[in-house]
């Protein structure tokens, strides 16, 4: 088997400060469970700190006050090229957060499209090599699949989600390679939760990645899809041990990073890591 190589990543982190479950607008937040933002500050510390370690950069976004989903930063936006396209958000609760992120992404340099179509960024979006796969059915809209498109001139393959529980795209799909086929790698660079989508849609998945790693419900009910890889390190959650196997198996190594905390708020490690790509 080839040799896993880790390719350098920029991420977009936010610290959170502010975070707790006061609302629910996904079946993982129960406002009357009680959450520990200090323990939810010591995993992100880990996480952040882990990140460090293997040699990749991370920016920091403020938290802001009354904004307990900030530290969610994948739905902040999709950053491709140096371009970066902000978010609509469908959840009344999140739209504070709109501006604050294409405020930080026009002072870091990016170019800034302000969206049209309602779509909640990297949590629905994912770049698979030259292509972006585009999660529709619970928060982004289909037509946001056209803007992004057009906005990105890159192929955009749509994909539906069907159960309420993996809401976003980034936690039914890990993207595991960051170009197909690279180094002779076979074409296993993406994992997924077949249950969590509709029947044309595994089809196509089905297609275009038949070598990729098939995840149980079990791992998916951890949210272990939810992790972040760059090409070799895959960081993910300690609960979801059969992933974690399956990695193995392909050669990739395994980084379990506890987030348990912040899964009370609905998100993992990849909910709280958004790659900035190519500023100029």
């Amino acid at each position: 088997m080839p040799e896993r190589i880790a390719h350098h990543r920029r991420y977009l982190m936010c610290r959170p400060e502010h975070f707790t479950v006061r609302y629910s607008i996904n079946p993982w937040m129960e406002p009357a469970r009680p959450t520990d933002t200090a323990k939810a500050v010591r995993q992100w510390q880990t996480l952040y700190d882990t990140y460090l370690a293997l040699g990749h950069e991370v920016e920091l976004i403020d938290p802001l006050p009354g904004l307990p989903d900030m530290v969610y930063t994948a739905n902040g936006g999709f950053v491709v090229d140096g371009r970066a396209l902000g978010v609509r958000f469908r959840v009344p609760e999140r739209r504070g957060e709109e501006r604050p992120f294409m405020d930080w992404f026009a002072a870091a340099g990016f170019e800034v499209i302000e969206p049209v179509e309602v779509q909640e960024g990297e949590g629905d979006f994912l770049l698979v090599g030259d292509t972006i796969l585009a999660g529709t059915g619970f928060r982004s809209v289909g037509d946001s699949h056209r803007e992004l498109a057009d906005v990105f001139g890159r192929e955009v393959v749509s994909l539906r989600l069907i159960d309420p529980r993996f809401y976003h795209l980034d936690t039914a799909i890990c993207v595991l390679d960051p170009v197909e086929g690279v180094g002779g790698v076979d074409a296993a660079n993406i994992a997924y939760l077949p249950s969590a989508f509709d029947e044309a849609s595994l089809r196509v998945l089905e297609e275009r990645y038949p070598d990729a790693i098939l995840v149980s419900d079990e791992d998916g009910a951890v949210f272990g899809l939810n992790a972040a890889s760059d090409g070799r390190n895959v960081f993910l959650s300690p609960r979801a041990t059969g992933f974690d196997a399956q990695l193995r198996e392909r050669g990739y190594v395994p980084v379990p990073v506890d987030l348990s905390e912040l899964l009370l708020g609905g998100g993992g490690i990849k909910c709280c890591t958004l790659e900035l790509r190519g500023n100029t």
